[in-house]
């Protein structure tokens, strides 16, 4: 199986460290800024460093979370991020530090209805072909631009026969082999 081709993101230009601090002190954790904004730990440590934010305890975090404002935006994120990015409920128990069970719980409180595994692989299926169709016509439009296909395998560190799947899902009316051959051929005895 091939690896997914990397995803460039902007999120280190767009989210501030006053940005991460508002939300830092509103009661989000380092792991769900981590999670919500797509930089790295490291990385969100230290602009909250850098935005002069005072760095709360595991058990300041847990206390601050028996707030019925603060439950009540932490259920709303876990359901973002369970409706809208497919997340699972282990995933969710991670983001919010506490147990599956805890996390179903405020799920619920949130106005969620916990899926199935079907329907959790179902979701997270679909978002792979999305991205799968979007690469498949990224390369189309490269390939109707002359690169050939073995130039776009290397590129997008794909097998050949890959590439040549992905462009046939895409539509793509592929050039002749004969031409192919005949312009090498040239190439060829033009260049001895």
């Amino acid at each position: 199986m091939n690896p997914e081709p990397p995803v460039t993101s902007d999120a280190s230009e767009t989210v501030t460290p006053e940005d991460l601090r508002k939300q830092y002190e509103s009661g989000a954790t380092v792991d769900e800024l981590v999670a919500s904004s797509g930089l790295s730990y490291g990385t969100v440590l230290n602009r909250l460093h850098d935005a002069g934010t005072v760095i709360r305890t595991s058990w300041q975090t847990r206390r601050m979370r028996q707030d019925p404002q603060a439950r009540q935006r932490l259920a709303a994120h876990l359901r973002t991020l369970y409706e809208e990015h497919g997340a699972t409920l282990t995933e969710l128990a991670a983001a919010a530090e506490g147990t599956k069970r805890a996390a179903r719980r405020l799920l619920i409180e949130a106005g969620g209805s916990v899926r199935t595994t079907q329907q959790t692989l179902r979701m997270r299926a679909a978002a792979r072909a999305a991205d799968r169709q979007k690469l498949a016509l990224s390369l189309r439009a490269r390939y109707e631009a002359g690169a050939t296909v073995p130039d776009l395998a290397k590129e997008s560190n794909y097998s050949v026969a890959t590439v040549y799947r992905l462009l046939h899902q895409a539509g793509t009316r592929m050039r002749p082999a004969h031409i192919r051959q005949r312009t090498f051929q040239f190439q060829e005895i033009k260049h001895p």
